[in-house]
């Protein structure tokens, strides 16, 4: 490669190595990582390392070497050697050695090689110190230069860490080893490999998972058609290798530039045969549809990834318990795998779970939970098995495995289905609480069952005893109906009933289950609370109006301050209730009714903690100051008023949850780190954070057939924006630009044909086709930002239906999850998952309306 063609990044690349070396002195940190939002796009990052402390992981080496001769077709790709060049050059540079100190990097290569990295010293900004050697055609000089790293590894110590599984070939390779062995003092060479594992993407696993192998499977399954275990393996291989499947795939659109590969050709099995060893392969056995199981990993800029998932089709009722149980230990494992846990306690725990609940399954259990993995898929050094002593550390990225192997079927329909087993794979990070699941596919029993049977054929119906109508009845040749297609309907109808009853009884004791123990159906179940208040904590704090013992109304602290007895006792205004005030003869009237439990006509009483409390339920004040009860009269109305629109706005805002500070990225972005910012192009103040742990719904309108597109974030928790909460916030532009009258326009004098509108027309098109790809893109990268916690949903047209939600006629469009209506305010946005009953009404034959 000239090279003119190759530029390296020399910021990342000193941003890099400084945190490589920060890390190998200081073990505890974790290695130079910058945030997802901040990754560059060629780049990625190498990982973390797998440190418990100096002694595991770099084992108090003075320096780090990094080797790599000649690369021959049939060595190993993922070496970690060429991954920690491509993590810090962007580039395998063959035929160079790496030596790293505590304060500089030795770099010896040819040169060509060596004029390419001239240019990291060229940086401006902060730098880490980085000596090149360039070999020459003079062996002599070559030589001289093998020495000097050997007398610098010397001067530092005589132990040298080095990647002692990546084998290194060529004459290059063996003149350094024959410059070690002349070495002025032995060196000892340290393998650095147990010490490292690596952090990767395993969002293009998930994608081949769910868009593909997902897809194809349920339609052969349903369809009936017959495909070996092999043949379907080799389909799902080319799928990765075709880059003309990647929209189908829903792969991001700039995942070429990553050279997407498989870890290994994809494992299905099926049909009484099942090894869930990681060195299985797929049999030329047919697709059974039964128990299926899948397990998959793809390889993405030298990381590797791991996802498996079981498919139970027309489950027995044991079956789906037994996978329930497993879905309960794969819980277990994960609440167990924490920053400084053990490994091997992590397995025994989880046999320790399995003995206690389920003691026949114990045997059926997999050997191992998994391994470490990264730029090596298996990492031996990891291995999850009740004997490994190592520790748990933050950032670590394992393979965990979870499963039974040959559980015995007794319902079996056939011989295939006597035996089964249960499988599922994840691939996780170690944090110091519970492990984040990098590989995101539905695991729970609903989304991995399929029924293509009827139940209803299944199960036989009780004979029962006809009643002497019902045998007159089917002995007449007189038919109710006059058309076969009535009778027909009949039955459909028939049918729909009990499917409809059969639904009936299934949400009855839903209900039961969630209510049946005497609670309220109210959220939460909310009860009404008799509030307590302190108006002043000590007696110096009463106004100087009370010395007096004349009524005071406190506005400050929202209290009515009344002479009782010769004493000035405090009413907090909350606990009034009522005040009139009313004239006889020559005195005046002031009458305060207070709020009190038991009050009598009163349906939702108030409970209080003492019940032998006494209250204070009316106070009766006499004068002949007809002013003075007045204003004390307009004061405490006035107090009460304002006391009331604060209870109503605390209220209002009682679901208002706060939220994090976000986190910002250098630069104009609306995407942050944790979240979307909406600066006002006006005044910069106004802005609206809206964080990615609080979007329940994100969509995405195109403006095909509207005025505008948009996208629109449905909140789970309501926030601010001015003085109004909402939980709807939505971002638009306007498909088409202000309309002008052109009568009269000197234009028309010179065109007399259509030109201009086809052109106006074109170009309409064409924004809009830009707007969408632009909204679309700006979806997509909140998806990628946010690490698939906020996934976007497009509203589908051709499905869409009028109904009044609100008050006006409005088209109303199913999304994947939701029915919505976004184009105008007010919105609508109905989540189907939380959607118990559906209830249609006035559905008749020839009528285009009804209701639901």
């Amino acid at each position: 490669m000239p090279s003119a063609e190759v530029t390296i990044d020399a910021r990342l690349f000193h941003r890099r190595a400084r945190g490589l070396v920060n890390h190998w002195k200081v073990p505890v940190k974790p290695l130079d990582q910058p945030h997802p939002a901040l990754k560059s796009r060629r780049y990625d990052d190498l990982g973390s390392i797998n440190s418990n402390g100096p002694e595991d992981s770099f084992q108090n080496v003075g320096s780090l070497l990094v080797l790599l001769g000649n690369i021959g077709e049939d060595d190993n790709i993922y070496q970690k050697t060429t991954a920690l060049q491509t993590w810090l050059f962007g580039y395998e540079l063959t035929q160079t050695l790496m030596l790293f100190t505590s304060d500089t990097l030795h770099v010896v290569t040819g040169g060509n090689k060596a004029k390419i990295l001239e240019t990291l010293k060229q940086w401006e900004g902060s730098q880490f110190p980085i000596e090149i050697h360039s070999r020459s055609k003079d062996e002599a000089h070559n030589e001289e230069i093998f020495q000097k790293m050997a007398d610098v590894i010397v001067k530092h110590g005589d132990r040298v860490g080095v990647f002692a599984k990546d084998t290194q070939k060529g004459a290059f390779a063996a003149s350094w080893k024959a410059a070690l062995e002349k070495s002025s003092k032995p060196i000892e060479q340290i393998d650095m490999s147990p010490g490292r594992s690596t952090k990767m993407a395993t969002r293009l696993s998930s994608l081949v998972m769910k868009n593909y192998f997902i897809e194809e499977m349920s339609q052969i399954i349903d369809e009936e058609r017959k495909i070996t275990h092999e043949k379907f393996a080799d389909k799902m291989e080319n799928a990765l290798t075709d880059e003309k499947m990647y929209k189908q795939l829903k792969f991001p659109a700039d995942v070429a530039s990553g050279n997407p590969e498989w870890c290994y050709t994809p494992i299905i099995q099926s049909g009484g045969e099942y090894d869930l060893k990681t060195s299985a392969v797929s049999n030329e056995q047919e697709l059974h549809a039964g128990t299926i199981i899948c397990s998959l990993g793809v390889r993405y800029k030298s990381y590797c990834s791991n996802i498996g998932r079981t498919f139970l089709i027309d489950p027995t009722k044991t079956q789906q318990k037994n996978y329930t149980f497993l879905l309960d230990v794969q819980r277990k494992v994960l609440d167990s795998m924490k920053e400084g846990v053990l490994i091997k306690d992590v397995y025994n725990r989880a046999i320790d779970f399995i003995r206690n609940k389920r003691p026949e399954l114990e045997k059926k259990f997999v050997k191992n939970l998994g391994f470490g993995t990264g730029l090596e898929f298996r990492e031996s050094n990891y291995l999850l098995n009740g004997k490994n002593t190592k520790e748990l550390q933050r950032d670590m990225i394992f393979s965990l495995s979870v499963g039974f192997q040959d559980i015995e079927n007794p319902n079996a329909t056939d011989e295939r289905s006597k035996k089964y087993s249960l499988l599922v794979i994840d691939t996780i990070k170690i944090t110091t609480e519970t492990p984040q699941i990098l590989t995101v596919c539905d695991t729970s029993l609903d989304d991995i069952s399929y029924f293509f049977k009827d139940s209803a054929d299944e199960e036989e119906e009780p004979v029962k005893k006809e009643s002497p109508t019902q045998q007159r009845a089917a002995k007449s040749a007189v038919l109710n109906t006059k058309f076969r297609s009535e009778q027909e309907e009949a039955s459909k109808d028939q049918a729909r009933k009990e499917h409809q009853k059969l639904l009936a009884e299934q949400k009855h004791a839903e209900g039961l289950e969630r209510y049946g123990g005497g609670g309220s159906l109210k959220k939460d179940d909310q009860k009404s609370v008799f509030r307590k208040f302190e108006s002043y904590k000590r007696e110096s704090a009463l106004p100087k109006e009370v010395s007096s013992l004349r009524i005071a109304v406190d506005q400050r602290n929202e209290t009515l301050v009344l002479p009782i007895y010769g004493l000035a006792v405090p009413f907090h205004i909350s606990t009034l209730q009522k005040v009139t005030k009313t004239d006889e003869g020559e005195f005046f009237y002031l009458r305060l009714n207070f709020i009190t439990p038991g009050q009598p006509g009163k349906k939702d009483d108030t409970p209080f903690d003492d019940p032998n409390a006494n209250f204070v339920r009316a106070l009766s004040f006499r004068s002949a100051d007809g002013a003075r009860m007045s204003e004390i009269y307009n004061q405490i109305l006035e107090l009460k008023k304002n006391s009331v629109k604060k209870e109503s706005e605390r209220k209002e805002m009682a679901d208002i949850v706060e939220q994090d500070k976000l986190i910002e990225r250098p630069g104009e972005l609306e995407i942050h780190s944790n979240g979307l910012r909406y600066v006002s192009p006006l005044r910069d103040e106004n802005r609206i954070d809206i964080l990615f742990n609080n979007i329940k719904h994100l969509f995405f309108q195109p403006c095909d057939g509207e005025l505008i597109v948009l996208i629109h974030c449905q909140l789970k928790n309501p926030i601010m924006i001015g003085k109004k909460k909402t939980e709807h916030v939505q971002f638009y532009r306007e498909a088409s630009d202000a309309q002008f009258d052109e009568t009269g326009n000197r234009r028309r004098k010179y065109v007399y044909g259509d030109e201009d509108e086809l052109a106006s027309e074109q170009e309409e098109r064409r924004r809009r086709a830009a707007l969408n790809k632009e909204f679309k893109q700006f979806c997509e990268k909140i998806t990628e930002l946010s690490e698939n916690k906020v996934e976007v949903d497009v509203p589908f047209r051709d499905l869409a239906f009028n109904g009044v939600p609100f008050r006006t006629n409005v088209l109303l469009k199913p999304t994947q999850d939701c029915l919505v209506h976004l184009s105008e305010a007010p919105f609508l946005v109905v989540t189907l998952a939380d959607v118990e009953i559906v209830h249609l009404e006035r559905v008749q034959f020839g009528l285009k309306n009804f209701d639901m």
